[in-house]
Order: C-alpha cells, then sequence, then structure tokens
C-alpha cells in the first residue's frame, strides 16, 4: 500500500476528483483529497483560476503543506491541472517523498528551488490537444523532464480535453482516464 495525496485543480475538489481517488484506494492505497478552496466549486476554469488568485497561489501552497503535515514520510504527491503545483512543490521539498503523478500539468522543476530530485520516479500525463497542457508548454516541459531523468515518464493521450480524467466534467473521457488509471497503480506499485 502507498499513501497518495492528490491535490484538486482549479474547479476545486470535484466528485470527479474524489471518484478518482476512490479509484485508486479500491486498489489498496491511502489516498487523501485535501480541499485548499475550503468547499469552493466552480464551473469554468477560468473562474476557478480566479478564485486562485484571489486566495493568492502562495496561499494554496501553504494550505497544501499544512495538508500534509501529519502524513508520514514516503508519501505520492499527485495533482490535477492547478493541484500539480503542491504536488509538485511537495515532491521537490518534501522529505521522503516517494514519487509524484502529475496530471494534465507540469511545471518547470526551476519555480520551486531546484532541479527534479535524481531518481525520484515521476509520471505525468495529459492530452497532447489540450489548450493547456499541450499548448502553454506544459508538455515541453514533461518532455525535457523526461530526458534528463531516467525516472521519468510522459504520457500523451489522443484529443483536446482539459479535465479529461474528472468524471464530473463535460471533457471526461473515460477510455483515456482508465488507460490512466492503470498506469498509475503500476506506477504506486513500483513506488510503493
Amino acid at each position: 500500500m502507498t499513501t497518495v495525496v492528490l491535490f484538486h485543480h482549479a474547479l476545486g475538489r470535484t466528485e470527479g476528483v474524489l471518484a478518482l481517488g476512490r479509484r485508486l484506494a479500491a486498489a489498496g492505497h491511502e489516498v487523501h483529497t485535501p480541499d485548499l478552496f475550503d468547499g469552493a466549486v466552480f464551473d469554468t476554469v477560468e473562474r476557478g483560476v480566479g478564485h486562485a488568485e484571489a486566495i493568492g497561489f502562495d496561499a494554496i501552497l501553504q494550505r497544501a503543506t499544512v495538508a500534509v503535515d501529519g502524513l508520514p514520510d514516503g508519501v505520492v504527491h499527485a495533482g490535477l491541472s492547478l493541484g500539480v503545483m503542491p504536488a509538485q512543490l511537495l515532491a521537490q521539498t518534501r522529505r521522503g517523498a516517494r514519487g509524484a503523478v502529475l496530471l494534465e500539468a507540469c511545471v518547470p522543476p526551476s519555480e520551486f528551488g531546484g532541479s527534479w530530485p535524481a531518481g525520484l520516479p515521476l509520471q505525468v500525463h495529459g492530452m497532447t490537444g489540450d489548450p493547456f497542457f499541450g499548448g502553454e508548454g506544459d508538455l515541453d516541459v514533461a518532455r525535457a523532464l523526461a530526458a534528463q531523468e531516467p525516472a521519468a515518464e510522459v504520457f500523451t493521450y489522443d484529443g483536446d480535453a482539459h479535465l479529461f480524467t474528472d468524471s464530473s466534467q463535460p471533457g471526461h473521457d473515460a477510455a483515456a482516464t482508465d488507460l490512466v488509471v492503470e498506469r498509475v497503480l503500476a506506477f504506486l506499485e513500483r513506488v510503493g
């Protein structure tokens, strides 16, 4: 069993985020899905990002740090889109991180004060036509990271939906999400 912290995207901790967490938990993993928005849920990415900006990204990262304070070492930090920021920060800086799963986003490691920790397992998943993941450079960042880090894997999926792994969203792709879950579960078994 692996302990996973799954950080939600800009729409908040939606039912789809919780459902994704339950799928990982059903395989025997301990999954935490902290709510960084204090219950707020949004119907567009723009509104959710606006809310995140009003809170402040530094405050969101602080909330994420507090959310994992009581957890043991050996956590896999995971995030969806906006949730990749706290997942990646904690994977890079929290003692004993076991790995990271970044869904639909990837940030240059230098944003969090350094490079990717050598040997720390990483998976990045996203749709090539996603205007955020593919169109804003996240895919390029993920590929560059994987070229430098042998423990990093990048998986791409056909399509142009953002938040395709969230079953409560209109862009949800069930088949692609099934493949993501299969790959993430294999990853958790390897690093667990």
